[in-house]
């Protein structure tokens, strides 16, 4: 073949000619990287190989994590984990070696990433969400994504691909696609949901917390020294302190309020010696003050059981009562307190969710996109809780990583919350410095939620 031949072939000349007349018109100073630009651009992205691997969580126990490659670059993605995995979310694919980190390793998650994902996505477009989660979830017939739990128990084999792993590599698809098109993750995730324009959300920052997880806001730290020395700012897994007071909370947030309590259960219910809450609330009331941000900060609580309370500021309640104890929770929504968000007792599970709205149950949707398995699933639950009008907050695992991806996930659905845990460590500190550089980015047009932080 000629040189003639070959630029006729590929239509060079044209493509060379409209790149250099590009530059002329952009006057820019730097013609060769531009034109250069120009034609990277001009030629439509598609994987071309998708590399996973083992890292470790902010626990120390693996998870999984995807270097999705295109012929424009590499975009990378790690998945969270939670503890435990309830039995309604999507199923991560775990070894089950109890010689290699107690069973808890995803070797074969990874392999399943390199060999059937992988096989399946190369030469696709990156910006099609939903045809590529489509088509990891063909790869899957499992409605867990993972088998069936008597399978697993039966043979321990993870025959199905895992959320895990598809989860992975949908965010490298995301972030792949978005750079495809040359625009902000967060907007691109706002284009995929159909959304409008991006919102910055109300974050709900961990202060005081126990039992298997532990809290943190900074305002407080010289307050429970005050009160309980320095052996109370010890740090717990998402970056709070767990100060003595936390095991005190933790029990006592559990039967916040007696009025309350007569009035939302009934008589025959067992319920836990009440212990009181006043200190712990009083300390965060009091670095709320200390801070300068009296009436300006409102409270959440996250209490996995029973009662409340209308002597603080609460605006949020997150998992009142058992995952399966439907009524009591539905009873809580109808008093119409503040916002009741479904947790455990959703599990960012469709069906739950559909269940939910139609009886009322709850009134907000705790998102945790490792629940789901993929972007584009996590987008359609988020679209169901609006439709609601239902408050929506995009929330992290126990168990995170460095990357980001929920706080341009957060923006770009405009759900107005996010809870990433305390402004302390490196895992945390990832998702609200990216809120940082996403509110420097958007500028004048940067939209904070403020009032409207339930964004239905």
């Amino acid at each position: 073949m000629s040189v003639q031949e070959y630029l006729d072939k590929h239509m060079l000349a044209r493509k060379i000619e409209d790149a250099v007349n590009a530059a002329v018109r952009a006057k820019t100073t730097d013609p060769v990287l531009f034109i250069s630009n120009h034609m990277k651009k001009a030629v439509p992205s598609a994987i071309t190989k998708i590399k996973a691997r083992q890292i470790l969580d902010s626990r120390g126990i693996p998870t999984v994590e995807v270097d999705l490659y295109t012929n424009k670059g590499m975009y990378r993605a790690s998945v969270p984990s939670g503890v435990p995995c309830g039995m309604y979310e999507a199923v991560e694919v775990r070894d089950g070696e109890k010689g290699k980190y107690l069973g808890k390793g995803v070797s074969k998650a990874v392999k399943n990433v390199n060999e059937k994902i992988s096989e399946a996505l190369i030469g696709m477009d990156p910006s099609l969400q939903s045809q590529i989660d489509q088509t990891m979830m063909d790869l899957d017939k499992t409605e867990n994504k993972a088998g069936s739990f008597l399978a697993i128990a039966r043979n321990n084999l993870y025959a199905e691909i895992g959320a895990n792993a598809m989860l992975a590599v949908s965010i490298a698809a995301c972030k792949a696609g978005a750079a495809e098109k040359d625009v902000p993750l967060y907007q691109h995730i706002a284009d995929l949901s159909g959304k409008g324009d991006p919102v910055l959300p109300i974050p709900a920052i961990t202060v005081l917390s126990g039992g298997r997880h532990a809290g943190n806001n900074l305002a407080a730290q010289s307050v429970i020294v005050d009160k309980h020395g320095s052996c109370g700012c010890n740090v717990g897994e998402d970056g709070g302190f767990a100060s003595n007071v936390s095991r005190t909370l933790l029990l006592s947030v559990c039967l916040l309020l007696e009025k309350l309590q007569r009035s939302i259960l009934p008589s025959k219910a067992s319920l836990w010696p009440l212990l009181s809450i006043s200190e712990g609330l009083d300390l965060v009331k009091e670095a709320i003050d200390r801070a300068g941000y009296k009436g300006r900060i409102k409270l959440a609580v996250d209490v996995g059981a029973t009662e409340f309370c209308i002597d603080y500021p609460i605006a949020s309640i997150e998992q009142p009562f058992d995952k399966d104890d439907w009524e009591h929770t539905k009873l809580l929504s109808n008093l119409g307190i503040c916002q009741v968000v479904g947790d455990d007792l959703l599990m960012s599970n469709p069906k739950r969710i559909e269940k939910a709205i139609k009886e009322g149950t709850c009134n907000a949707l705790l998102l945790k996109i490792s629940q789901v398995g993929t972007v584009t699933e996590a987008i359609e639950v988020v679209k169901q809780a609006k439709d609601a009008q239902w408050g929506v907050i995009v929330s992290h695992r126990s168990g995170e990583t460095e990357d980001s991806f929920i706080a341009d996930l957060a923006v770009g659905l405009a759900t107005g919350q996010i809870k990433a845990g305390a402004p302390c460590r490196g895992e945390r500190l990832a998702k609200y410095n990216q809120l940082l550089r996403i509110e420097e980015e958007l500028g004048d047009q940067a939209v904070y939620a403020r009032e409207n932080w339930r964004m239905p």
